[in-house]
């Protein structure tokens, strides 16, 4: 039904969250104190590259950082894009990973747009909204990578 967020099982949640490499996190603070900073760190140290998004910074967690998905090189193979911006930013980010041919991405906790949820989903995304990936990685007991 439009409107209404289409849950991700875990059965997917697992299955992304074992196979993905490479997660692109759109708004990544520099600040250690901020949730995305907080999540990426733990990401990166279960064994994830972190390709950090974000037009204000040039490098966060010693990893260099993009202005844009759509500034990533093209060879950089994204597996997930893990959105900590605001819900009404999502739609050019979705727009993005669509473009680059990534097959999820992830609105963080607090997150959701569901005509851009239904938008990725219809050119083959998994879309995952409302839910912290570190949050579901410890939950489902993902080992390290």
């Amino acid at each position: 039904m439009f409107g209404q967020s289409k849950m991700v099982g875990d059965e997917r949640l697992r299955e992304i969250l074992s196979t993905a490499r490479t997660i692109a996190v759109v708004g990544l603070s520099d600040k250690p104190e901020r949730d995305s900073n907080e999540v990426a760190r733990y990401l990166k140290s279960v064994g994830y590259r972190i390709v950090p998004v974000n037009p204000l910074l040039t490098e966060v967690l010693g990893e260099r950082a993009y202005p844009s998905l759509a500034a990533l090189p093209p060879e950089l193979a994204v597996d997930v894009v893990d959105i900590f911006r605001r819900s009404e930013e999502v739609p050019p980010i979705v727009e993005q990973a669509i473009a680059r041919g990534v097959k999820v991405a992830w609105m963080q906790l607090g997150v959701r747009h569901p005509a851009a949820a239904e938008n990725g989903r219809s050119h083959g995304l998994t879309v995952v909204e409302d839910q912290c990936i570190m949050v579901a990685h410890r939950r489902l007991k993902i080992p390290p990578r």
